[in-house]
């Protein structure tokens, strides 16, 4: 029988990284100036791979954050802390590179991957930042 002292804060980490993981997913997908959902619904490799770049490199952060710090308020702190981080990665890379959105929408799967790749390069980055 699991010890319930171990089980609770199990359970609000889980909870809490969750809960972080869709507002993300929610918020990413808000300021991007594609549908994902929709493309991704119509087979579109480029905004699945853009996207699932996006939620693992913002996993990681939350991965190591929760590895690393024994509070749960530091871990809210540092999951918005990275949220931050994929937002202004992804606004850096589409000021940079205008043609990037326009390419994903219409299925570039080079375009996709390496968005979805500089995502899970920034949300390693972040990570590695929390030792």
């Amino acid at each position: 029988m699991p010890d319930l002292n171990a089980v609770v804060p199990y359970l609000a980490y889980l909870v809490s990284a969750l809960a972080m993981l869709a507002v993300f997913v929610l918020l990413y997908a808000r300021i991007t100036r594609f549908d994902e959902w929709m493309l991704i619904r119509e087979g579109n490799v480029a905004a699945a791979l853009s996207l699932g770049g996006a939620l693992l490199g913002f996993s990681c952060t939350l991965a190591f954050s929760i590895a690393l710090h024994a509070s749960w308020h530091l871990f809210i702190v540092w999951s918005l802390g990275a949220m931050v981080a994929q937002v202004v990665a992804y606004a850096i890379v589409a000021r940079a590179m205008r043609q990037m959105n326009q390419a994903i929408h219409d299925g570039n799967t080079a375009m996709g991957g390496l968005m979805g790749t500089i995502s899970l390069g920034v949300g390693i980055v972040n990570a590695a930042c929390l030792t």
